[in-house]
């Protein structure tokens, strides 16, 4: 059964092939059976058999939709009543949510049946999932590398077959960057298609959830569910949602695609380049036309993502102070030394950096030195995608730089941690849309293609997505002993 799709199992729940008690316990089970990779930060087995056993009378009267009874499990950035929200921190540890985030609201009236809460690099900083108070995760491809982050507790969940599908979050490329590495489908939606609520901010005007899953058809199903106008998110755009499953079967003649020539420079693994280029032979097979673009700006999203980003995070972090909730130090002496000791020994070490890297760059004297530079910059990045997307229907590149590296490789030198989000960033400064697919192998490592589109064209992605995964099997592969 951990190998079906959810269209696969729904068909399977409605016929009474098993049910979703049956197929929650599978699941429970392989969590059990590969903890190793340390995936989950929490699994709520009592309320996942009691949706499981929900979501069967709701089977039973009729009343399903494709998700009814189709485990998933949650970034553990999305606050879930009653059960620990943690973001991976330590400052989080005794944290039970109060309430649920909207994306996870919208799960539960679907009569999905969640899992638990997934490990992720902590506050969602981090791009190798080696931040977390709650350890790192392994890749299941190798357990000796890393899945990627933030979202890498998601990846690795996905691809070990621990989920049929699962939330992730995208501020630099934290869905697409995890899923390359781990051989899976993300989808980074166009900033304010998904409600932020009840997800815990890193850099507001960056944060956008989305799915993570095996095939763009499941995408597609999750996206459907995630998707929407919410009143309670300010940045969430009041715009239909189309039928994302409905164009999947589109034909791509004639499709335009661009190759941003600073995409494919100095700095890219060749035997990753080697795959790309297999993967976008495949879409001219399929009748698309393939030209080289130049987009100039690229090379200034990773100065001016470290300036916004960390300023973002320096404001959305002050709210743990100690006082209100999440950890408090012991014995403080006064107010002061309570904020001081409280986040110094509940933030880890990375935080702790963009915090400051953030707090400086608004400091007087130097906000309009590098803050205001930076958002101007965002804006030229911005008018660039614009620019390239009125001449192609999507742009394609690699994810990473490389496939995933060892557990320990980079951790130490933070600013090579930060090229690994290189063809990444510049998407989440612009706010377009773009998804990772799996593209092939190098040296036995899973490979992604980026896939880049135009403001809210989720649908158009995920039909050039699909096709290409009807003519090739990558998505389908297992690491082996996961299968």
């Amino acid at each position: 059964m951990h190998n079906k799709t959810i269209a696969e199992l729904a068909k399977g729940l409605r016929s009474g092939e098993f049910s979703s008690v049956e197929l929650t316990t599978a699941f429970l089970g392989r969590i059990k059976q590969h903890s190793s990779l340390n995936s989950y930060i929490t699994v709520t087995e009592d309320l996942a058999l009691q949706a499981a056993e929900a979501a069967d009378a709701r089977l039973a009267k009729g009343d399903a939709e494709l998700l009814t009874g189709i485990p998933v499990a949650q970034k553990d950035i999305f606050c879930t009543a009653g059960v620990k929200t943690t973001c991976g921190s330590k400052i989080l540890d005794n944290f039970i949510a109060p309430y649920n985030a909207t994306v996870v609201d919208k799960f539960n009236n679907a009569g999905a049946v969640m899992l638990g809460k997934l490990n992720m690099d902590e506050f969602a900083m981090g791009s190798s999932n080696e931040t977390s108070y709650y350890g790192v995760v392994r890749n299941p491809w190798d357990i000796n590398t890393v899945p990627g982050g933030s979202s890498g507790g998601t990846a690795a969940a996905v691809a070990a077959r621990l989920a049929v599908c699962a939330t992730g979050t995208d501020t630099g490329g934290s869905i697409r960057q995890p899923a390359a590495l781990c051989g899976i489908t993300g989808l980074k939606p166009t900033y304010g298609r998904v409600s932020r609520y009840g997800m815990i901010a890193y850099a507001s005007s960056l944060d956008q959830g989305g799915p993570m899953t095996r095939s763009a058809e499941d995408a597609a199903i999750m996206l459907q569910t995630m998707a929407g106008f919410d009143e309670k998110d300010s940045t969430s755009v009041d715009l239909p949602v189309p039928d994302y499953r409905a164009g999947l079967s589109n034909s791509l003649e004639g499709l335009k695609i661009g190759l941003p020539k600073e995409f494919f420079g100095e700095g890219l693994n060749s035997d990753v380049a080697i795959a790309l280029e297999a993967a976008i032979n495949e879409y001219r097979k399929l009748g698309a036309q393939v030209t080289e673009i130049s987009m100039p700006t690229l090379k200034l999203a990773i100065p001016a993502y470290y300036v916004i980003a960390p300023a973002e995070c320096s404001a959305n972090l002050s709210r743990f102070d100690g006082v209100r909730f999440g950890y408090r130090c012991e014995n403080p002496a006064d107010l002061t030394d309570l904020y001081t000791r409280s986040r110094g020994e509940g933030f880890g070490k990375e935080v702790k950096r963009r915090i400051l890297m953030g707090t400086y760059a608004l400091s007087a004297g130097y906000y309009d030195a590098y803050y205001i530079k930076a958002q101007k910059i965002r804006r030229l990045i911005s008018e660039d995608f614009k620019r390239a997307l009125s001449e192609v229907d999507v742009i394609m590149g690699p994810v990473t730089p490389s496939t995933a590296f060892g557990i320990g490789e980079k951790i130490g030198n933070p600013i090579e941690m930060y090229l690994s989000d290189i063809y990444t960033i510049a998407i989440n400064l612009a706010g377009v849309p773009a998804m990772s697919v799996p593209a092939g192998f190098a040296n036995g490592m899973p490979v992604g293609l980026q896939i880049i589109g135009n403001y809210f064209s989720e649908d158009r992605l995920l039909n050039i997505a699909h096709q290409y995964q009807q003519v090739t099997d990558w998505h389908q592969q297992a690491p082996k002993g996961f299968e």
